[in-house]
């Protein structure tokens, strides 16, 4: 899995207008699930995102989790995170797994993150509408691959 997080104050998302989820102070989290994952790269991704410390704590320092905080994440899957660009100018996608694989591991990481945090989705496959309020900025990219 292909992983970028965004620490922000809030996030939302839409499709065609019509809201679809909100959180305040939390991760954004963008996910693309590549064809060679594995059941343990769910449970790899879901460890590394609840408890990756990009939050502040008292010492000024980023040693606190989103759970430590109290916030929340929003999970939006993103299949263009598994692009190979190192051919021309046009991205392809060999190595994304096809819809009802990565239909079934992005819903398999939401519920393995709603299980220490609070947690919203996209839709999957959605057109989308991703509005957030950076917090820093901070983001980390992940690979499970190297994990």
């Amino acid at each position: 899995m292909r992983i970028v997080i965004q620490r922000v104050l809030s996030a939302s998302c839409s499709v065609e207008g019509n809201p679809v989820s909100h959180i305040g102070i939390g991760l954004l989290v963008f996910v693309g699930v590549e064809n060679t994952d594995t059941e343990k790269d769910i449970e790899t991704a879901a460890r590394k995102i609840s408890g990756i410390r990009i939050f502040r704590g008292d010492n000024g320092k980023m040693t606190l989790s989103v759970g430590d905080i109290g916030g929340s994440i929003m999970l939006i899957s993103n299949f263009t995170l598994c692009a190979d660009c190192s051919h021309g100018r046009r991205p392809e996608f060999i190595s994304a797994a096809k819809a009802d694989k990565a239909e079934d591991y992005y819903e398999k990481l939401y519920i393995a993150l709603s299980r220490s945090v609070p947690t919203v989705k996209g839709v999957f496959g959605g057109d989308m509408r991703i509005s957030a309020e950076n917090f820093g900025p901070v983001t980390v990219y992940l690979d499970t691959a190297r994990l």
